[in-house]
């Protein structure tokens, strides 16, 4: 396969990705306080449909393991804020059905084996190591996000959510410059900016009832 093919998957997958921070952003301008979006979710959910194709495509361990463990975050979010029973039945079909199908292309008919990713003419083993590091904190930030949001039983992003993600994010960039990945590169010196504008809505949200 073509490399223009595969890049176009991820950078689809990105575009959704910054679309959902930009949706977050927004709000959270407008309300001068971090608000979380149902669209966050929705857009999440379909963009790491996309972006564990791209990984898949492009033989990418550190990709296809964060998006494997994230998706059920994404998916609960919806739930907690009340909106999966509201989502259209196509949704629900494709966040369902889609991972389900390209899990069962991958073990009967995909020709990528466990070994594919960790031979070191794909990539250096150090290389693995890093991305795998990166996407770990990247991905945790979800499962501390989750963590938060069940203890107050509402979907939220905590200021250790955007600490994770910033540190994540770092290292993802540093990764995919390493990589000559443009997808990867993209999309974490473009989210790193909206990190930090989020943290400094929360800790000046959170200054306030103080003063």
């Amino acid at each position: 396969m073509q490399d223009w093919p595969i890049f176009a998957i991820g950078f689809l997958a990105q575009l959704l990705f910054s679309a959902r921070l930009i949706s977050q952003w927004f709000l959270s301008e407008k309300s001068q306080k971090v608000e979380t979006p149902v669209l966050f979710w929705k857009l999440s959910l379909l963009a790491s449909i996309l972006l564990f194709t791209y990984g898949y495509l492009r033989e990418d361990l550190a990709i296809m393991l964060g998006q494997f463990l994230i998706y059920g975050v994404y998916w609960r979010n919806l739930v907690l804020m009340g909106e999966w029973k509201k989502r259209n039945l196509f949704f629900k079909a494709l966040v369902n059905i889609f991972p389900s199908g390209i899990a069962a292309y991958i073990i009967f008919f995909g020709s990528l084996t466990w070994s594919d990713l960790f031979k070191s003419e794909n990539i250096s083993g150090w290389l693995i190591g890093l991305g795998i590091l990166a996407q770990i904190i990247y991905t945790s930030r979800f499962f501390y996000q989750w963590y938060y949001s069940e203890m107050n039983q509402e979907s939220s992003l905590p200021m250790g959510f955007w600490i994770l993600s910033l540190i994540g994010s770092s290292l993802l960039f540093t990764y995919g410059i390493f990589r000559h990945d443009p997808v990867l590169i993209a999309a974490h010196f473009f989210g790193a900016i909206i990190y930090m504008r989020d943290m400094y809505l929360l800790k000046k949200t959170s200054k306030q009832p103080a003063a």
